[in-house]
């Protein structure tokens, strides 16, 4: 995506559109829109005497033009001035470039010099261009009437260099995410995102180490080996670093990398298996979020972990009433092996303790507790800091990713996880699930290290487009991750 810097929409060279975004008040007083719009006034005013065009929020308006060098004219509306923010702003530009761009529009010319209070303009702006044309769509057969996402070119009335094209490395590390994670169980196992972190290691200068099975039995990773015991394609940790010289802080990410859940022997129903191929999701922000690291070249030493099983069931699988071992030493009972995720998890976090770090951050699709209790487009968070989950939600609130701080101590969910026959169980009764898989992983992190768990389950894959998401993976979490080591 081009961009460059325009003052006067109405009088400098042709453009194919133009996108205005409009509160309420504006279509009320029309005097507040900037000057070089006089030409286009009068249009405005009739649209909004027939009440084509009120500026109510989620609204988009398309007008082709006539006898202007302006071809296609979009307004979205931003509802009240007062609810407008920067996430506002982000959602209505990329779904306003989504638009645009279907309609075969090669260039769009936006204002956006009006909205400054709001903060990072040039970031969002570059974050809504870099992912407004992302689509999912490689296994589908183009015909002649296939139309490919047109828009190449912005033109803006408020540009920063260096913002804008942060914004895209952000923006990049999300696409990179989504198109992993939108992959079928039949493309992507274990072996394949250990080939792609390989290639990224190798694209950016990072380091890569790689434990085959072989090399998980060696390292004790009894609960990441057997989880993909049922599987013919083997279990992997994935560990990438990136270290510059004079690193202020140690970090460490770890996703869970289920590259398709079955459920195992405790398999799932039918519809239930839908959508699994997107219990990767965690591992695939951990690519994303080491792209973005490495693209922006900040000053923190990262350490991204992925965690990568099948769950399927078959007679090598591993069972209900199995007992196994951890890498702590920490034995556990099997009660189900569809809650497998927290198992491979629990490997991970050990191996990314023992580096020491100042701040652990796992993320994983993990219980269908969380989604039921926060809907499909808030995500629960889990912090052993109260600090660091301060800092995570202002990352929150400057993405406009959506979290919710759930309770991490419960006496009485903490004394559903003791087994009768093991130091632990690894699924609890229906009732406070989330907490229960939160607690359950907190076994596994390092004394004095500070922690959090964000359990994506339900946020992670889309039914229809909204904002800066289209249909599938969200890639939910990387975002919100990057601004965090940002602003350390």
């Amino acid at each position: 995506m081009q961009i460059k810097k325009c003052e006067n929409f109405c009088s400098d060279s042709a453009v194919d559109s133009l996108l205005l975004l409009m509160s309420e008040e504006d279509c009320g007083e029309l005097s507040s829109l900037p000057s070089q719009l006089s030409n286009l006034i009068p249009t405005i005013k009739e649209l909004i005497s027939r009440k084509d065009f009120t500026g109510k929020k989620g609204k988009l308006f398309r007008l082709s033009l006539f006898d202007s060098n302006i071809k296609n004219l979009y307004l979205i509306g931003l509802g009240k001035s007062e609810k407008i923010n920067l996430n506002l702003i982000r959602d209505s530009l990329a779904w306003g470039f989504r638009t645009i761009g279907r309609d075969r529009n090669k260039n769009v010319a936006v204002i956006l010099d009006r909205f400054k209070k709001c903060g990072k303009l040039s970031f969002a702006l570059g974050e809504a261009a870099g992912i407004c044309g992302y689509v999912f769509d490689k296994y589908k057969t183009k015909d002649e009437n296939y139309e490919p996402f047109s828009l190449s070119e912005i033109c803006s009335d408020l540009y920063e260099p260096e913002e804008f094209e942060k914004g895209l490395k952000v923006a990049s590390a999300q696409v990179y995410s989504r198109e992993i994670a939108n992959e079928p169980g039949c493309a992507v196992w274990p072996e394949t995102l250990a080939e792609k972190a390989e290639s990224l290691a190798k694209e950016y200068n990072l380091e890569c180490e790689i434990w085959d099975e072989n090399k998980l039995k060696s390292e004790r990773m009894g609960a990441l080996l057997a989880v993909g015991s049922g599987s013919k394609n083997p279990p992997r940790l994935i560990h990438l670093t990136y270290k510059p010289a004079n690193a202020t802080k140690k970090i460490a990410f770890v996703g869970k990398g289920i590259t398709f859940d079955s459920g195992g022997l405790d398999i799932k129903p039918d519809n239930f298996m839908l959508t699994m191929k997107g219990d990767k999701t965690g591992a695939c922000n951990v690519l994303g979020i080491m792209k973005g690291v490495a693209e922006l070249k900040l000053n923190v030493e990262v350490h991204g972990f992925l965690s990568a099983a099948e769950n399927m069931p078959s007679g090598s699988s591993y069972r209900p009433d199995d007992i196994i071992t951890a890498r702590n030493g920490k034995t556990i009972e099997i009660n189900n092996t569809d809650a497998e995720g927290r198992l491979v998890l629990a490997d991970a976090l050990c191996v990314a303790s023992e580096l020491k770090p100042d701040v652990i951050i796992d993320m994983a699709t993990l219980t269908g507790a969380c989604a039921v209790a926060l809907g499909k487009w808030r995500a629960g968070l889990f912090c052993n800091d109260d600090e660091l989950a301060n800092k995570i939600l202002k990352s929150s609130d400057n993405s406009g990713e959506s979290y919710w701080r759930m309770p991490l101590e419960d006496e009485h969910i903490a004394e559903t996880l003791k087994s009768k026959f093991a130091d632990l169980t690894n699924c609890g009764e229906r009732y406070g699930g989330a907490i229960f898989a939160a607690l359950f992983l907190k076994e596994f992190v390092g004394e004095k290290i500070s922690w959090a768990h964000m359990d994506i389950a339900g946020v992670d894959f889309n039914d229809k487009e909204y904002g800066v998401y289209s249909k599938g993976a969200s890639a939910f979490g990387v975002r919100t991750c990057l601004d965090y080591v940002m602003n350390l």
